[in-house]
């Protein structure tokens, strides 16, 4: 069951942005709690998965999570994590969707976010953080999301289902199986996961399997390990999934992430 949230506020409410820059070890659990300022969360290291109410979302290397005004969370580290956070003042940064999304972060806009956790503060009526500010928001208006989103169901049978796809993502049971062992038809379940999710539990369950995937990389899985744990038929099956998500393979990708460094 989820926890109370704690309301975890920032100091200096006046600053159009507030930043953190902390490290964490691999494991590190962070709970529940929210903010009463709009926030992206950026790992320029490591992996983090972000859970709310309405979803899980996984955040690799290069990419960002946005967490609008007050929306509970938690988040657990997947290797070690590197985090570098920007609090913006509500109504600041309008581009961006309510709720949560998984963000790519430009080299541009990653520099940028580099450059503000430099300063605990930045104000507007200070004439050169004016000018990062209002860069950073240009940014943030041309920014695309991943799909990387795992969207939680509220209907007993969906998530009879569902909850053990989480807890043997590996599971090989074909989905009519599973379907009938929480009793309902896959039939009457497509519908009703069509209708909560937006997708059908076949999509739902890749979803699932990609992130585990990559959560599995980021703590130091080889590929082939991590592509049959997460339960894919091979590890090019994976490799084409992941590419054609994040745009290059495993191995490229998570070698660019060690590449950079944790700055």
């Amino acid at each position: 069951m989820r926890q109370h949230a704690v309301f975890d506020r920032l100091p200096d409410q006046h600053a159009q942005i507030t930043t953190l820059m902390r490290d964490y070890p691999a494991g590190h659990n962070i709970g529940w709690h929210f903010h009463d300022r709009d926030q992206l969360v950026y790992a320029s290291r490591g992996v983090m998965t972000i859970r709310t109410k309405v979803g899980t979302w996984v955040v690799p290397t290069h990419r960002a999570v946005w967490i609008s005004t007050r929306v509970p969370h938690a988040i657990t580290m997947s290797g070690m994590v590197a985090m570098r956070t920007l609090y913006f003042k509500p109504r600041l940064a309008r581009s961006l969707p309510p709720g949560c999304c998984v963000v790519n972060i430009s080299p541009l806009l990653r520099e940028l976010v580099l450059q503000a956790c430099r300063f605990q503060f930045l104000k507007m009526r200070v004439p050169w953080q004016k000018h990062l500010i209002e860069i950073i928001l240009d940014q943030l208006k041309a920014i695309q999301m991943v799909p990387l989103q795992l969207p939680h169901l509220s209907d007993p049978r969906a998530i009879r289902v569902t909850e053990r796809l989480i807890t043997q993502p590996g599971n090989r049971l074909t989905l009519t199986n599973l379907c009938k062992s929480a009793g309902a038809s896959k039939r009457t379940l497509e519908r009703i996961i069509q209708k909560e999710a937006g997708m059908t539990l076949g999509k739902w369950r890749q979803q699932l399997r990609l992130m585990e995937a990559v959560r599995l990389l980021a703590e130091g899985a080889k590929v082939t390990h991590a592509a049959l744990d997460a339960g894919y038929n091979s590890p090019s099956a994976f490799i084409s999934m992941f590419r054609k998500t994040l745009g290059t393979t495993p191995a490229v990708y998570f070698r660019a992430a060690g590449a950079r460094g944790s700055n």
